[in-house]
């Protein structure tokens, strides 16, 4: 990646959007779970609807299709980093009760905090979300679930800013969401907001669910060490987890990627880990879990790659 052409796509940005918080060079392993990831050329934290919209039609005007960063939590980012822009969502990150029962809340906002608005508010039904890593955003985008539940099951609408600048509102049908799917995965362009439809509960018998389940999660995760939370969809038929360790996999490394040793589902670094060293582990334990049982394990965690 050219210094001088990075300096002059910033640049370029910065004069067109001032105002709009802008990151040239930006280590993509200080904003994902895994802590991998080279420099984004340039990063960009929108804040608002307005900042947002603008800075589509600078990335359209410059022929860049932007990649879009929420949490972090499910994403593999390339050691050589990414040209062109990346948007943060993190700065859209607005809550509120919008009706009765009901809680919109922007894309950058993280799941457990809007679990935990929603129990300060006596609303139950997101209890289940406490404990996932990311945002709305990339919640909706995934259909993110865990527990028994999934976000399918409270979102009523949102709101997406295609890349011609139209803000669409897509409501429960429209957003076709499946088991770690969405509608949104063929659409080019990024969630704004989420609507959830939620029932009255009782704030202390819902925050000790949230808690038990947070137990659960710390009891059975290596959530002491950098992951993307489960690195493959479950299988049908299956579990990730179990075809792994019946492979004989758990503790096994590539480099600093390793297969957990507490949970087998979760590859996690253990301290340098790289990019290509954890695709390297998960082409072999598609293949090691191939062999010994015939399942094909397909990755949840998203793979970028600086070519596209």
């Amino acid at each position: 990646m050219s210094h001088t052409h990075s300096h002059t796509l910033f640049e370029r940005l910065s004069a067109a959007l001032p105002g709009v918080p802008l990151l040239a060079e930006e280590p993509l392993a200080k904003h994902t779970s895994f802590r991998i990831g080279g420099p984004a050329e340039v990063l960009a934290c929108p804040r608002s609807e307005g900042e947002l919209i603008a800075l589509l039609a600078v990335c359209r005007a410059e022929g860049i299709l932007p990649r879009i960063l929420g949490g972090g939590t499910n994403i593999l980012a390339p050691d050589d980093g990414l040209p062109g822009v990346v948007i943060g969502t993190r700065g859209l990150d607005f809550l509120a009760l919008t009706g009765e029962n009901e809680i919109t809340a922007g894309a950058g906002v993280p799941l457990a905090r809007l679990a935990v608005f929603a129990q300060q508010k006596g609303l139950t039904g997101l209890e289940f979300a406490h404990g996932i890593p990311g945002t709305v955003g990339g919640g909706l985008y995934m259909n993110a679930g865990a527990y028994g539940g999934e976000l399918s099951q409270a979102a009523v609408s949102a709101r997406f800013l295609n890349e011609t600048g139209e803000l669409l509102t897509l409501t429960g049908e429209e957003m076709a969401l499946s088991y770690r799917h969405s509608a949104f995965m063929g659409m080019q362009g990024l969630i704004v907001s989420g609507t959830f439809r939620l029932n009255p509960g009782d704030p202390a018998a819902i925050q000790a669910r949230m808690r038990e389940l947070m137990e659960k999660r710390s009891a059975s995760q290596p959530l002491d060490l950098p992951s993307a939370g489960s690195t493959f969809k479950r299988p049908v038929g299956g579990y990730a987890a179990a075809l792994i360790q019946e492979a004989g996999l758990k503790g096994f490394r590539v480099g600093d990627a390793a297969v957990s040793e507490k949970h087998s589902g979760f590859v996690v670094n253990l301290g340098h880990a790289t990019g290509a060293d954890v695709l390297a582990l998960i082409a072999q334990v598609q293949k090691r879990v191939r062999e010994n049982s015939g399942i094909e394990l397909e990755p949840e965690v998203r793979i970028w790659t600086s070519d596209k």
